[in-house]
């Protein structure tokens, strides 16, 4: 598929295909962008932003609904992810970002097993029990490219843009088989010293005083 320019948000997350991203939008050139895209339902690309600069694979981003706009221009939204990109070649003209990019998706459409499919969904459903999200996307659980949305609830960066560069959904699904257990019993212990955290250090009430 040709190059064609895309409008770029650099953010401090990884968005997946299928799955959601709430924004808020403050900034005047993120304000341009939105009036740009939004009128006429178009894609921009979320990559993520690292500090020696952008990573070069991302995923395009259209905007599923308006939560709230404010009187300065301010929004808040959701997002959903749809392609994945390459950037080949960064723009500067307008005040936002934009690049000539090109998209790709997985490189062959392989049969997944069916115990693979039941351990990677056992997996998602154990993380999001742990996570108790306010915002889902149910997952397609016949969809061809499930494993995204089995990730939506991965908020490690690097992990996420692993499995978004990865071209076949075999791969994707043994990946996530692999790294959600350890990273779900992490997220356990969070949320638990979370809960914890303010019994400690407190003084008992002394009867009488």
């Amino acid at each position: 598929m040709g190059a064609q320019l895309l409008p770029l948000f650099p953010l401090s997350v990884v968005l997946l295909p299928a799955t959601p991203l709430p924004l808020h939008i403050f900034e005047d050139r993120y304000k341009e962008m939105m009036g740009d895209v939004m009128p006429v339902h178009g894609e921009f690309g979320i990559v993520l932003a690292k500090e020696d600069g952008i990573v070069n694979v991302g995923c395009t981003a259209t905007v599923d609904r308006v939560f709230r706009r404010y009187p300065d221009g301010r929004l808040d939204l959701l997002a959903v992810g749809h392609r994945r990109f390459q950037v080949l070649s960064l723009d500067e003209e307008k005040a936002y970002l934009r690049a000539a990019v090109e998209f790709f998706n997985d490189e062959e459409a392989s049969d997944v097993p069916a115990g693979l499919r039941r351990k990677a969904i056992a997996a998602y459903e154990r993380l999001r029990e742990v996570e108790k999200p306010e915002i889902i996307i149910e997952p397609k659980l016949e969809g061809p490219q499930l494993s995204f949305q089995l990730a939506q609830f991965i908020a490690d960066s690097d992990k996420r843009q692993t499995l978004l560069a990865l071209r076949s959904e075999v791969e994707r699904l043994e990946f996530l088989v692999n790294v959600l257990p350890d990273y779900t019993l992490q997220r356990e212990r969070i949320t638990l010293a979370k809960r914890v955290a303010p019994l400690n250090g407190h003084p008992k009430q002394v009867a009488g005083l």
